[in-house]
């Protein structure tokens, strides 16, 4: 087990430790001056879902008093073991990682928003993977849950981290606002010194009339991104002549092995801007059933920027060249090899996501729903050059298209509800079927800011499956012990997969790959025992398959100077898992403790090898045989904690993630082994800690912290330098907002992210100090 080091710990941990030791009642003090806290009247997804699976959730209230929430993703960051790998304000590649996976891992946790899932099955990385947050504006947003764990049979073997579920509002009466938010983030890296700032304006409208109800909203944002990349070199070896020119401006720094490398500029400064728009439709058909439409449009504009930090002899900027050699800190560079480390990029995208559900909640004991939803790529290209230096690429010439017009997944799911009279069965029951669409040609082009292309550089396409039955019973066969039992039948399938590359000799070379099909049974257990008025303790058993996405079976691509190779022949993950939780209720809040522990089989982890006569890295998802998660969480809250109006919440987790069998580790240096090293990117140690104080109906004023522990990025843990870009390192920030109501429509807030100005690394650069403004109208 890793040693822990407590002054690792000591800020966050100060923030914590009275709310461990808070009393059963909250100390006396008058109330009647404070206003109620409202509650919503949306339930929590494990009471809708009768989920067993221990979870916690955050109502609208709530997250407009404790967040600096420009994007819905924000809303999740104070959440126990939840990170959002969200790099800048608009960032479209936000995956969400649990207690037991990591931030590359996207198809491992699920994302809905109203039934829809957000999480695009056709990849599993920190890419095309990531949930499609976009697609909600954080004004709709009645509540957030989260549920942990693999232990509902309603969700699909992807469940093995987390479900993410988002209820969004409709009308009950006439409802307007707008809301205008600013940022400005300080940052100061390498040569980079700079403020990035960041807008966005959002409105909404909606209304009740007789059985019909309507919401409409719309958003803009603009926003600028600090560094993303760093374009760099490994340490020359080879000492200059007189002759050779100079340049300056280089800077010397260590990779995450620990190998000497020179820093040449800034990559990624990415300008996006980005719109969404959304109607929502509800039509009530009697008393209890229920149609409802939903239709949204998100468009983004995104533009990568590059910034050498390299100079000529006449202080120029120096982007490098087509040819010859020069001088960076007595050491020989070609100046083709810097030409290739700065790129010019833009990326279009137009996304539409449609569903359709009619529900009945029954008047009796039995209740049915159906969803059907789809979500289309409608237009997707991403461009990048290639003709060097980038001073020349800024004014075009070649370069490659990404177009992924087509890509994208159709979910259809009916379930039906049934209670005994005498309320001792709950049963749950449904079917469910997917369709996943990957395409994503690359075509090469003589103006990479155009969409004219001319010959076909590379393709990858495939489609897949799944048809699924799952039941569900919660059956309370004692008045204080209540068993929740589950089945889930999978049928996958993928398909129609090829991949086209062209080779050294400039032919493009197709391969149809074989189809696949497996099935898959998951059975389920949950026993939860109310032991006295005041404890709960609950012990969970699952068994999860996540089956491989059409992304990492077919997807060949290269990224920058990185090939992903896919693999036909990629097993399932089978995962094991199981929880015992003790719960403790208190007048304004609660305590719980959980112990869990997860056994994968054959888990999907992404390595990377050099093979031989192939000159860049290749990146390669790859089973890994066996690994172990174990460990213990503290999650708790305190309303009205010592005094009246102080909410305290927090959450503690320590995590021993371990490969415990991997033979087709392909070792990475002498002497490495992967066999006992830490899974990646699994944190030993997270921590949240919030503390909202609200002296009256006008003011709040919240304090929060994050904290996140040692990880790495390899299966042989030999990355072992992190504060650097592609390290992965600990890091504590402390957030505030305040929040002030002028009156009963205007709303005004600022906040700080990151207040001690934290500098640290998650593969990229993260942003430092950020400030927030944000004014609010509602009607």
């Amino acid at each position: 087990m890793t040693s822990y080091c407590p002054a690792r710990l000591t800020p966050l941990a100060a923030l914590l430790l009275p709310l461990f030791t808070l009393p059963a009642q909250a100390a006396d003090a008058p109330a009647a001056e404070l206003p109620a806290v409202v509650i919503s009247d949306t339930p929590s997804a494990a009471t809708r879902l009768q989920a067993p699976n221990s979870n916690e959730g955050r109502t609208r209230d709530e997250l407009a008093q404790t967040v600096n929430a420009v994007n819905t993703e924000d809303s999740f960051k104070y959440l126990p073991n939840v990170l959002v790998r969200k790099r800048f304000i608009g960032d479209t590649d936000a995956p969400i990682a649990s207690r037991t996976t990591g931030i590359n891992a996207s198809a491992r946790s699920l994302v809905y928003a109203d039934g829809v899932l957000l999480t695009p099955l056709i990849n599993n990385n920190n890419g095309n993977g990531s949930p499609r947050w976009f697609m909600v504006s954080p004004q709709e947003i009645e509540r957030i849950d989260v549920l942990y764990g693999p232990y509902s049979a309603a969700y699909p073997g992807n469940s093995y981290g987390l479900v993410a579920d988002i209820s969004t509002r409709m009308p009950q009466k006439l409802e307007a606002g707008i809301k205008l938010t600013g940022s400005q983030q300080q940052f100061d890296q390498y040569g980079t010194h700079d403020n990035f700032r960041a807008g966005q304006g959002s409105a909404y409208f909606g209304n009740r009339s007789g059985n019909w109800s309507y919401w409409l909203s719309a958003s803009h944002l603009d926003s600028f991104s600090q560094p993303v990349t760093y374009a760099n070199l490994a340490r020359s070896s080879t000492a200059s002549s007189a002759a050779t020119p100079v340049i300056s401006g280089v800077l010397a720094d260590r990779n995450r092995t620990g190998g000497d490398i020179v820093v040449l500029g800034a990559g990624n400064l990415t300008h996006t801007v980005q719109d969404n728009a959304k109607l929502k439709l509800a039509y009530d058909v009697t008393p209890t059933l229920q149609a409802a439409y939903t239709l949204g449009f998100w468009q983004n504009s995104a533009g990568t920027a590059a910034d050498s930090y390299l100079r000529d002899a006449n202080g120029n900027p120096y982007y490098g060249g087509n040819s010859g050699n020069v001088s960076l800190n007595g050491r020989v560079y070609s100046a083709s090899s810097i030409a290739g480390q700065f790129s010019a990029g833009s990326k279009d995208a137009l996304h539409v996501m449609q569903s359709l559900t009619l529900s009945d909640k029954g008047a009796g004991n039995i209740g049915w729903n159906v969803a059907l939803a789809n979500y289309d790529y409608a237009t997707h290209k991403e461009r990048s050059s290639t003709v060097t230096p980038y001073t020349s690429a800024q004014q075009g010439g070649a370069g490659r298209i990404l177009d992924m017009g087509g890509t994208g997944w159709t979910t259809l799911d009916a379930s039906a509800s049934w209670k005994s009279s005498d309320n001792v069965h709950r049963v749950r029951g449904g079917v469910h079927y997917d369709r996943y669409t990957l395409a994503s040609p690359t075509w090469n082009t003589s103006d990479w800011r155009s969409d004219s292309t001319t010959t076909l550089f590379s393709d990858a396409r495939g489609k897949s499956s799944t048809a699924a039955l799952w039941l569900q019973d919660a059956w309370r066969w004692h008045p204080d012990i209540t068993a929740t039992l589950g089945l889930r039948y999978e049928n996958w399938r993928a398909f129609d997969g090829a991949n086209s590359l062209t080779n050294s000799a400039g032919k493009l070379v197709t391969v149809q790959q074989p189809g696949r099909s497996d099935d898959a049974v998951s059975p389920k257990l949950s026993i939860a025992w109310s032991a006295t008025p005041d404890w709960l303790i609950t012990g969970s058993l699952g068994r999860a398959v996540r089956f491989p996405t059409v992304g990492e079976l077919y997807q060949t691509i290269q990224v920058g100077s990185t090939y992903q190779s896919a693999d036909p022949n990629l097993k399932p993950e089978t995962v094991t898992s199981g929880e015992l939780a003790f719960e403790r209720a208190f007048d304004n809040g609660k305590l719980r403790i959980s112990l869990f522990e997860e056994h994968v089989r054959d888990a999907l982890i992404s390595q990377t090898a050099q093979y031989p006569g192939v000159a860049a890295p290749t990146s390669f998802m790859q089973n890994v045989d066996a690994t172990r998660q174990r460990g213990i969480e503290i999650v708790a809250d305190q309303r009205d904690a010592f005094i009246a109006g102080l909410d305290l919440s927090g959450s503690i987790t320590y995590v021993d993630a371990r490969i415990t069998a991997n033979d087709r580790y392909v070792p990475s240096m002498a002497g490495a082994t992967s066999v006992g090293k830490r899974t990646p990117y699994i944190p030993d140690w997270r921590a949240t800690a919030v503390a909202t104080y609200r002296p009256n109906e006008r003011w709040s004023f919240t304090l929060a912290g994050r904290y996140s522990g040692t990880q790495y990025a390899t299966v042989d843990n030999t990355d072992t330098n992190a504060h650097t870009y592609m390290g992965f390192e600990s890091f504590f920030v402390l957030d505030t907002r305040v929040q002030y109501r002028l009156d009963k429509q205007w709303t005004a807030a600022v906040g700080i992210d990151n207040i001690n100005n934290r500098d640290y690394y998650l593969y990229h650069p993260f942003p430092q100090r950020t400030y927030y403004a944000e004014l609010k109208f509602d009607l």
